[in-house]
């Protein structure tokens, strides 16, 4: 067995158990209005580990994001510090695509090690209210758009002002068949 095949098992070991533990750190938001199937939520400020997504499908841009900032926290990093896996993996979608990994909120961004690669950037998300939809299964971009149309009806039903790009947000190991978590987002800058 090779290195490279062995190193590359021992990730995909690591990203299992980082999945499957209860303790998994996730924001602590709060629910501030709800419009049927859609939450208005509190996010506070974060410090997160960001890449740029340049491939062409969702599938090719979510696999590549995912492993770029998976090996930022496996250790790939100056200091090869392992950082505990968090959820949700937040991939923003449209034009300029990007994905991150919220850090531990024990992290300032100056506490975090510099990535050993220069596609991952440690960046400080402001606080900001979200508009959420939830959804089940498996996503796949069929669903994704799915879901964001509904979730862009409702936000038009109910005069809601957004900016930025819509998000997809993913809470489940890819290997997870039941109870599994994904939602879309969006900024919200009024909420009735």
């Amino acid at each position: 067995m090779s290195i490279l095949l062995l190193v590359l098992l021992l990730v995909i070991v690591g990203v299992f158990f980082a999945f499957k533990s209860n303790k998994i750190e996730m924001p602590a938001y709060s629910v501030i209005k709800k419009y049927g199937a859609v939450e208005i939520r509190q996010y506070p400020n974060m410090v997160v580990a960001q890449t740029m997504l340049l491939q062409s499908t969702q599938d090719q841009k979510m696999s590549a994001g995912f492993r770029t900032i998976a090996g930022y926290i496996f250790g790939g990093n100056e200091r090869n510090q392992k950082i505990a896996m968090t959820a949700p993996v937040v991939m923003k979608m449209g034009d300029s695509a990007s994905m991150y990994f919220m850090m531990p909120k024990e992290y300032t961004s100056t506490q975090l090690p510099k990535p050993n690669s220069n596609n991952v950037e440690i960046v400080n998300e402001q606080a900001r209210v979200l508009a959420v939809i939830r959804f089940g299964g498996f996503s796949s971009e069929m669903k994704i758009e799915k879901y964001k149309n509904k979730l862009a009806a409702i936000i038009s039903e109910n005069n809601l002002k957004t900016t930025g790009p819509y998000m997809y947000m993913g809470y489940n190991a890819p290997w997870d068949v039941t109870n599994r978590r994904n939602e879309v987002a969006i900024e919200v800058v009024n909420v009735n």
